[in-house]
């Protein structure tokens, strides 16, 4: 695998060259990338520079589609103005929480209604999966609220975004950003037997997640290896782009995804997307497909990338540098060790997963077939499970015959549930390790409570070579191995369940349809305006090199109250840093009683020396007036945000009273931008040593003039004995955000718009 240190021209689809030719410019031949036109053909702005685009069809899931609605309710919404899809297959599982999930489904259903919607209930298909066959179409734009919205393999332009930025679209609003780094994906050869999609997008993920090659950017798959590739295989790839910080995806089509559409009964959408004779591009990863081999990503990040082979091959050395990265992420709270993971010189582990939008693909799960077929998964620790990604998937390999199969090799097959994925399904025991073909493998994810003493892990790899492991009865092995051949039996679609169960209203809303309320569903509570000054409290400090959202809000089974904004908020950081949660409200104290026109002295100890410093510098901050003072709590980490969509992992913290965050760098765009929309500010800092530290008080004067001006720099102040000046800034910000920012959260500002 080769990455360009410098943008490049891709001649007719084939060569790469730096130089193309006379009378090319790299302004002209940067219009010729796939990505260059469909984002033109969506952007509504005047110029190319800064687009604002309208997306063509919107989806959700039952853990974002309730604040989404609610969000967009409290600012108007009378239906939704484009094709909106609510699926519900993260809070599947309803003993959870008593009726709270289903109470999120029936609200899904009822707005559906209400607003003109489509609502796919449990079960039915995985979120991604249902757009796949669904929705997808040649040089359209799909906005996604959960991360990996991504259907470039089938000529769609897909992004992954919290769920403001879907609220946005409802509102007919726009979908703001500079128009991205183009870098292409170059791929050429064929995959050797054994050898499944999810082993070439972590080989990927290896080589450019720590670099940021892709961060933000669009990656662009071209060159004459895709052709060679299935519709099934290129999904498998493109699914995982997410995991590479990259803003979206988009591939070049062919007959096999023509074939695609034809398949699912949806020819029309079909639109063949090839770059033009002189394509420039921002970057580009070249790629022999031949060359890849088995891959596994050990824990705790898809980018811990190894081949199985050299896992073997190394074993105790791997895992000794596997418990070294855990340390960071896992900050001594518990003992951690892979160890005892070794059986008579080989890796063992005790479970392995194909599930959700990875795995759960139809050719994944007959190739796990073909090597388990004849087999048995054994009687002890090992487990096997297999999600097929939808109904009409799941009732194709029951006709013939795959499913019967696994069945007898003693695999368990379920519904379409993204549980395994997030921690809310198939969570392993103590110690346990888990190899699954999924899309994330971070700390908790898998059902780990580290502050309860319980730990167990979570490798990527593979459908292929999960089965080959599970042929062996949990010894890790290499599907390469595999000396059989592939049926690959042809896939009928059948669309009789969806036609069955979905409820699609075809656009039309209904007014009169009342919308069906649980008790947990409850409304956001009201946010401040930006004041004149801030006076902050730094309530956690962590230093780990990427912070996921995983561990600003943990996953799994406090999904049952993300449509409970205070509910939720109790779980902020509780599996990173569990004082965060006290310390935030007692901050939130001081703030409520400025609203209430009262001094923050008043209701909460340590104030009084604070403010005493502060006013002798800035006598005219008023503590007892809420635009003048504004008291709230922040957070530094290092780089926050890696990981969800989720947008609770920004509103969490804004209902406890967060008002910044403190960075050296956003991990993702999305993040930040869920940080923006709920009115907190992205501060940055530079590096070196920080000037204040967890528990201390920052002075941000002027902050809203600063806001407002767009000052490239903001003073701020460590308030100890006297005040100790620093410097932050907020990076590039549009006008609607700091519009948003001023006015307290994207709520706010659709209220007063």
């Amino acid at each position: 695998m080769r990455l360009y240190d410098k943008g490049v021209y891709l001649i007719d689809g084939q060569k790469i060259t730096e130089t193309p030719g006379p009378g090319i410019t790299r302004e002209e031949a940067a219009k010729n990338t796939i990505a260059y036109g469909i984002l033109k053909a969506h952007n509504t702005s005047d110029h190319m520079e800064d687009l604002q685009i309208r997306f063509d069809k919107l989806t959700s899931h039952d853990i974002t589609f309730v604040g989404i609605i609610q969000t967009a309710r409290a600012s108007g919404l009378e239906r939704f103005p484009v094709p909106y899809v609510l699926t519900n297959c993260h809070n599947s599982l309803c003993a959870v929480g008593g009726t709270i999930n289903e109470d999120d489904h029936m609200f899904g259903l009822t707005c559906a209604k209400r607003y003109g919607g489509v609502y796919v209930p449990p079960h039915q298909a995985v979120i991604h999966q249902y757009a796949r066959e669904m929705l997808a179409g040649g040089g359209k734009m799909i906005l996604g609220s959960d991360s990996h919205t991504r259907y470039g393999a089938l000529g769609t332009m897909a992004m992954g975004e919290g769920g403001p930025e879907l609220v946005k679209q409802l509102l007919e609003q726009t979908y703001d950003i500079p128009m991205p780094e183009v870098v292409g994906v170059y791929l050429k050869g064929s995959p050797v037997p054994g050898v499944g999609p999810q082993d070439v997008a972590l080989a990927i993920i290896g080589e450019v997640f720590e670099n940021g090659y892709v961060k933000n950017k669009v990656m662009e798959f071209v060159g004459p290896g895709v052709s060679g590739l299935s519709a099934d295989f290129r999904i498998g790839v493109d699914v995982m782009t997410t995991e590479t910080t990259c803003l979206s995806s988009i591939w070049r089509t062919d007959e096999k995804i023509r074939e695609f559409y034809e398949i699912h009964g949806r020819s029309g959408e079909y639109r063949e997307l090839e770059p033009g004779q002189v394509a420039y591009y921002d970057g580009m990863i070249e790629i022999d497909l031949s060359e890849i081999r088995p891959m596994i990503a050990m824990p705790f990040h898809p980018s811990n990338t190894y081949t199985i082979e050299e896992v073997n091959a190394h074993l105790k050395d791997v895992l000794a540098d596997v418990e070294e990265r855990a340390k960071v992420s896992l900050d001594g709270q518990v003992e951690f060790s892979l160890q005892d993971k070794v059986v008579d010189g080989r890796l063992y582990v005790e479970q392995g997963i194909i599930a959700g939008c990875a795995g759960g693909g139809y050719e994944n799960i007959c190739d796990a077939a073909d090597i388990l077929r004849g087999a048995s998964i054994g009687a002890d620790r090992f487990t096997l499970s297999v999600y097929p990604a939808s109904t009409p998937i799941y009732m194709e390999l029951a006709k013939n015959g795959v499913l019967a199969d696994l069945m007898r090799t003693g695999a368990v097959v379920k519904t379409a549930f993204c549980g395994p994925c997030f921690g809310a399904g198939d969570t392993p025991s103590n110690g346990a390790l888990s190899i699954r073909h999924s899309t994330r493998n971070f700390p908790n994810r898998e059902g780990s409570k580290i502050q309860n003493g319980q730990i167990s892990s979570v490798a990527l790899m593979d459908a292929r070579s999960i089965a080959a492991t599970a042929a062996n009865k949990g010894f890790l092995t290499p599907a390469t191995e595999y000396e059989g051949t592939y049926r690959r039996p042809k896939y009928f679609f059948d669309k009789t369940i969806y036609e069955n169960r979905v409820f699609d209203s075809k656009g039309v809303a209904d007014p009169e349809a009342e919308i069906q309320f649980g008790p947990n569903i409850k409304d956001w509570p009201s946010m401040p305006a930006l004041p004149e000054h801030l006076l902050l409290r730094v309530v956690s400090e962590i230093h780990d090199p990427v912070t996921t959202t995983d561990e600003l809000i943990p996953s799994g089974e406090t999904s049952s109250y993300r449509s409970n904004p205070l509910g939720l908020a109790e779980f902020t950081l509780s599996r990173k840093d569990p004082a965060y949660v006290e310390r935030a409200k007692e901050v939130k104290k001081a703030e409520d009683a400025i609203l209430r026109g009262e001094s923050p002295v008043s209701v909460s100890a340590g104030w009084e020396k604070v403010l005493e410093t502060v006013k002798k510098e800035y006598p005219q901050v008023r503590e007892k007036d809420g635009e003048s003072l504004g008291v709230g709590s922040t957070i530094f980490a290092e780089k926050p945000g890696d990981g969800s969509a989720r947008e609770q992992a920004a509103s969490c913290q804004k209902v406890l009273g967060g008002w910044a965050n403190i960075a050296r760098e956003y991990a993702t765009k999305r993040y930040r931008s869920n940080l923006i929309n709920w009115g907190m500010l992205p501060l940055l800092i530079g590096e070196g040593e920080l000037p204040f530290k967890n528990g201390d008080h920052l002075f941000l004067p002027d902050i809203r003039r600063a806001i407002a001006q767009k000052a490239d720099s903001i003073q701020a102040f460590c308030v100890g004995d006297h005040l100790t000046p620093f410097t932050v800034a907020v990076g590039d910000l549009t006008d609607d955000e700091r519009a948003i920012i001023l006015q307290g959260c994207l709520i706010n500002h659709n209220r007063r718009s």
